[in-house]
This record gives structure tokens, C-alpha cells and sequence, in this order.
């Protein structure tokens, strides 16, 4: 069954993407939840005039993201998380605090759900790496580092 996103789906697809799914995933998930709507002629002709306005947004969409980009990139941030006596940090790091931590050096707001921490979850002090999904077309691979408090 043929369906237009409305929603960015993690593992399915962006807004505005038609995708291939099984009946009872779009009529029991998607379709309910508001993630997605039939493919059919009417829906099809909204898409259209959707995405012709959108291409005038996504110009000036684009060069912010190009200084999003460049901030994330070259700036590196420390977290500081509590440590017991062998560097072992108490619970873990991940993206909520890696989101707040860009936020307060950076001055940069990025959804914790579009990041993700290549090496898993964070239990020692050190240097990581951590991916960022800023747009369907746009990932930025950005270092931070885990530091006492």
C-alpha cells in the first residue's frame, strides 16, 4: 500500500516522501497517529502544490542550515557528567545531554531525536562522536568530550 508521509518517520521515510508499507502498518499506525495519508489523486495534487511552495522555503531553509553546519562542525563541546574513582561515569550519556550541551555552547537548538552517538552509549570519560541528522540530505559527524564534573 502506496502512502504520503505528512511526518518525518525514523526508519521509513521524510515528510513528503511516498512509500511502499503493509496495509495494517498504515491503517493501524500511520494513519491514526496522523504520520501519513492514502495515495490517491486528490492527495497526490495537495502533495504537488506542497511541494512547489516548499521549494521557495527550502532555499532560504538551506543556507541556514549551511551556518548550523559550519557551528556544529568546527566547535567542540564538553559534557560534564559525575564520576566515581576509576572514571566510570554514574548512569550514561547521551543525546538529551549532548542536545543541551550544543544548545549552551553553541547556541545551536537540535532535536535529541536526530542524534545519534556512533561508539553507544557513553559510560567512560573521553572523546566521541556523535551524528547529527540535521535534513534528509544533511548529516554532520561532530566530536565531544566527556569530562569530570
Amino acid at each position: 500500500m502506496q502512502v504520503i508521509l505528512i511526518q518525518d518517520v525514523n526508519k521509513l521515510g521524510y515528510s513528503d516522501d511516498i512509500v511502499n508499507v503493509k496495509p495494517g502498518f498504515a491503517r493501524n499506525y500511520l494513519l491514526p497517529q496522523g504520520f501519513a495519508v492514502n495515495h490517491n489523486a486528490t492527495n497526490v495534487k495537495l502533495l504537488a502544490e506542497r511541494m512547489k511552495q516548499a521549494g521557495k522555503i527550502e532555499a532560504k531553509f538551506l543556507a541556514d542550515l549551511q551556518n548550523i553546519v559550519d557551528k556544529v562542525s568546527n566547535g567542540r563541546v564538553q559534557i560534564g557528567a559525575k564520576v566515581g574513582t576509576t572514571d566510570k561515569i554514574f548512569g550514561s550519556v547521551g543525546p538529551v545531554q549532548i542536545s543541551e550541551a550544543i544548545k549552551k555552547q553553541l547556541d545551536v537548538v537540535i532535536d535529541r531525536r536526530k542524534i545519534s552517538i556512533k561508539e553507544g552509549e557513553i559510560k567512560v570519560l573521553g572523546t566521541y562522536t556523535a551524528v547529527l541528522n540535521l535534513h534528509k540530505d544533511q548529516t554532520v559527524e561532530m566530536t565531544f568530550d566527556v569530562v569530570a564534573e
